[in-house]
């Protein structure tokens, strides 16, 4: 950037910052400044014109001021990762552990009786769970960067190759827009930046990510009352920096309308980067599946502050040291801690990710992995989505039905000359037109102006000048709405007044055109007397006019359609079609697809109801038609206040609030910039079959989680429920709390490849949801089951293996440490072989084989129970050596555990009607 420039900035009120900080700051002073000035001055700060910048003046402004983003969109720093993972409240119960056990075991310790093997078990179970959590979370986030890099939402800006070339027009990422761009929009774009308007047409931008309100405001390019009014407030704050009417800020979207717009502000110094800096990126809101861990998590944490101090009571009172008991109760409260949670959780999400991207699915939100999963209602909308993205122009008829190249040359000057979105049916119509020649293309007509099309209005008009320079209005839109502002019809014999019985009679035509499966516009013309003609029109100028015939388009269903939505009911999950297409013409779609459709429900029907009303409806109703965007969005609310998990599947501007509300937000790379924004997922391609895997592929990932839960929560309360019981007889802990910590050590490690394990084809058949409830119950039942058997082994030991003989014949500790081996390796490989027979409601190996990784870890762990008696750490870790028939006892005692565990679990199956 040159010299020049940057005087003229600070003249101007810019405070420039180093090099390193970012963009130079456009603060709302500078905005609101830039608004009211006349536009040349602006340009002028800006070291711009109107054929936009160079290359060379564009690499500068990137080198020196950095990309359009917002820092917050990206990745935290990897110390800010680290930080995170060990952020958790089960790494601070650990950590608390650690601190009660360094002050019990080494500060307060008398010289060389320093014991620091318990705070290092402690410290190494929070290394490892936050780290395993850091690398997982780490290169799931990065894997997802790549991922949404693949989707690109760009910008088309006017930029020449050099000072003196001519400008071209650029279409180019977001983030390499710089100030003094000359930015071009069209309805569906995303604002890629602040902007001052320097030409609009009928421009409505949706404000509703920056103020909450739903209805779009209107933008000029000229200096209005409210911007004026905004100006005098912002030069002592930014009370009204969103009314200005000549800027557009970063973050909204056009609804309709064409604009051309300078950039004034980037990045952080956009109202939008400052609003992500103070509030958004500091306040994210919890979904469903935030909501789930969290009431698990607190969940299991009731359960530790009730159990541990119930220990600790037991303990100190039948043992009499309460500083040992301390140390046990927190020990238990450790076997309590499912510390591995949030790295399982991070892990599964991140496979789930990573195997919907070789399926061309691009996760944009980890979380939404598990959404996906959960989903039982999708909702979709019709046109792109259920049908292909080729529209056919099938006819061109008059309004007695006959074929007339009239009506198509005026559908031709329409689709040609309008500035907006240009859709699928204007690329039909000029593709129709192409076909058959230039008697359909006149081209001695001259553009005036254009009314956009919009989901209000339905229809989009030109003025064209003809060579006599006679203004003409051509109006195309739905069936409708176009009668709604029709006066008079062309007819064979002539212009004819369209009374009440010609309007039936048209109505009818084009009914049965829809019940034929043709979607219908209508096409209608206006002669504009030269005193009645301007530069400008407005939409109140649409009346008066003459219809003048039909297209009739054919919208075949994509070819993955009808299988997707079978394997969709199949897998548990309702297809709802919200369009704001014909109900007739959606009818007849939804049932060449295999969708019963029922009775419609329509937009007008919608608009009247209440909550309360709607929520009833739409339970029964499977295609809601003529839908404005709201609508939409409504549905999706209801659909959620009735309980279910609902999907949005669509593509268009008019999907946006819809996509933002529902659960999980599914987009294609080919949609509207707003809806690639807002969705959570993006398909890369257009088959929808790959719902089906998405949808299987977060059940794995959830069903993985559940399993880790499920399994971790049972085995680890049997266990406290053992110790009780063995606090309240035996005449000694039954087991030491260094000893304990390396049970759940070695149980933790063996449970980190749960996220490989592969889940029973009956689990995926239904959407699952989070139900802390049934870990609660799940917990209740299996837990004591292996407190059975641990009772029995403590029986083993007192009696078989002579614990309690030497604890009679020397008192004291005698005996102790031959049961709490004992104890050790059963509790372990209990602990550890029962994964096998939780993880799935079939009969293990027999009908359900785990994953080869699950098959190695548990196998290791059970041989490192086993071993440890034997190991060099054996006395350090209070253990004794086992003698051998010990392990037939073991032996029978597994196959007595998993015995009556598979009973256990029958009946509970039985009588829950499910397993996880």
């Amino acid at each position: 950037m040159n010299k020049s420039l940057h005087s003229r900035r600070k003249q101007r009120g810019f405070v420039e910052r180093s090099t390193t900080s970012g963009l130079p700051p456009a603060g709302p002073d500078v905005v609101a400044r830039l608004a009211n000035e006349p536009l040349q001055d602006a340009l002028h700060t800006l070291d711009t014109d109107l054929n936009g910048l160079t290359l060379a003046d564009v690499g500068q402004r990137q080198t020196r001021y950095g990309p359009n983003e917002i820092a917050h969109d990206k990745p935290p720093h990897w110390a800010v990762q680290l930080f995170g993972a060990f952020k958790n409240p089960f790494v601070m119960v650990l950590l608390a552990l650690a601190t009660v056990s360094y002050f019990t075991d080494v500060h307060f310790a008398d010289p060389g009786d320093e014991d620091y093997m318990g705070i290092s078990i402690l410290l190494a179970m929070v290394t490892i769970s936050g780290l395993l959590r850091f690398f997982s979370e780490f290169r799931s986030l990065r894997a997802a960067e790549k991922l949404k890099a693949m989707v690109r939402t760009t910008a088309s800006v006017r930029r020449r190759v050099t000072a003196t070339g001519e400008p071209e027009r650029h279409e180019v990422a977001m983030r390499e827009l710089v100030v003094g761009d000359i930015v071009t929009l069209q309805a569906g774009d995303m604002i890629p930046a602040d902007l001052r308007l320097i030409e609009s047409r009928d421009l409505f931008i949706s404000q509703a990510v920056l103020t909450g309100e739903a209805l779009p405001v209107e933008k000029y390019d000229t200096l209005g009352a409210v911007a004026q009014k905004s100006a005098e407030t912002t030069g002592q704050g930014n009370a009204n920096l969103l009314d200005l009417s000549n800027i557009c800020f970063m973050g909204t979207n056009v609804v309709s309308g064409t604009a051309t717009g300078v950039v004034v502000a980037t990045a952080g110094d956009t109202y939008f980067g400052a609003l992500a800096t103070n509030v958004v990126s500091h306040k994210r809101v919890e979904t469903s599946f935030d909501r789930g861990v969290n009431s698990v998590s607190w969940l299991l944490i009731r359960f530790m502050l009730v159990m541990v101090p119930v220990v600790f009571m037991i303990n100190g009172l039948t043992k009499g040291d309460w500083v040992s008991a301390l140390t046990f109760a927190l020990a238990v409260a450790v076997g309590l801690t499912p510390e591995m949670l949030p790295m399982i959780v991070s892990a599964n999400l991140a496979r789930g990710a990573m195997a919907m991207s070789r399926r061309k699915v691009v996760v944009k939100r980890l979380n939404s992995v598990q959404n996906f999963g959960a989903m039982d209602v999708l909702c979709t909308d019709k046109t792109g989505t259920l049908t292909q993205d080729r529209i056919i122009l099938e006819q061109h008829l008059d309004v007695a039905g006959d074929e007339r190249e009239d009506v198509l040359r005026l559908g031709w000057l329409n689709s040609y000359h309008q500035s907006g979105q240009r859709n699928l049916i204007d690329v039909a119509i000029i593709r129709r037109a192409n076909e058959i020649g230039e008697a359909v293309q006149p081209r001695d007509f001259a553009k005036i102006d254009e009314l956009p099309f919009d989901f209000v209005r339905r229809r989009l008009s030109v003025v064209v000048a003809d060579a006599r320079g006679e203004h003409v209005m051509i109006t195309k839109g739905a069936v409708e709405e176009m009668l709604s502002v029709s006066t008079y019809v062309q007819t064979p014999q002539g212009v004819r007044v369209l009374d009440d019985t010609s309007r039936a009679i048209l109505l009818a035509r084009a009914e049965a055109y829809n019940a034929d499966g043709f979607r219908v516009l209508v096409v209608a013309t206006r002669d504009i007397p030269a005193s009645e003609t301007k530069t400008q029109y407005k939409t109140s100028d649409e009346a008066g006019l003459t219809v003048c015939g039909f297209l009739t388009f054919l919208d075949p269903p994509k070819d993955s359609a009808a299988p997707a939505i079978a394997a969709l009911r199949e897998h548990g999950v309702t297809v709802k079609v919200l369009t704001g297409d014909n109900p007739i013409v959606t009818i007849n779609v939804c049932r060449q697809v295999g969708l019963e459709p029922g009775t419609p429900l329509l937009g007008t029907d919608i608009e009247p109801m209440d909550d309360a009303t709607l929520r009833e409806a739409v339970g029964r109703t499977t295609v809601f038609a003529k839908l404005a965007p709201l609508h939409k969005a409504r549905v999706v609310k209801a659909l959620q206040a009735n309980g279910h998990t609902v999907g949005f599947l669509g593509d268009g501007i008019n999907d946006a609030p819809a996509l933002r509300d529902a659960d999980v937000g599914i987009s294609v790379d080919t949609g509207a910039d707003i809806a690639k924004e807002t969705a959570d997922i993006i398909l890369l391609e257009k088959s929808l079959m790959v719902l089906e895997e998405g949808v299987i592929k977060g059940r794995e990932t959830f069903g993985n989680i559940l399993k880790y839960l499920n399994m971790t929560a049972s085995s680890n309360f049997g266990n406290v429920f053992s110790v009780l019981v063995a606090s309240a007889f035996l005449p000694w802990q039954p087991m030491l709390a260094m000893q304990l910590l390396v049970q759940n050590l070695v149980y933790d490690i063996s449970q980190m490849f749960l996220p490989w394990d592969r889940m029973d084809p009956e689990f995926l058949k239904k959407p699952r949801k989070w139900d802390a409830g049934n870990i609660r119950r799940f917990m209740l039942w299996l837990g004591p089951t292996s407190s059975v058997f641990d009772i029995t082994t403590y029986a083993l030991m007192w009696t078989v293996f002579g614990a309690g003989a030497l604890y009679h014949a020397q008192g004291g500790d005698a005996g102790q440490v031959i049961m709490n081996s004992g104890w050790f390796v059963e509790g372990l490989v209990s602990q550890t072989l029962v994964v096998h027979l939780l993880r799935t409601q079939k009969i293990p190996f027999l009908q359900s084989t785990p994953a080869l990784p699950i098959m190695l870890s548990t196998t290791v762990a059970i041989a490192l129970a086993c071993w440890l008696p034997y190991s060099p750490f054996a006395e350090a870790l209070g253990f004794v050596a086992l003698p051998g028939a010990y392990f037939y006892w073991l032996a029978a005692t597994m196959l007595g555990y998993i015995a009556l565990a598979q009973v256990v679990k029958t009946i509970y199956i039985r009588r829950f009607g499910r397993w996880f």
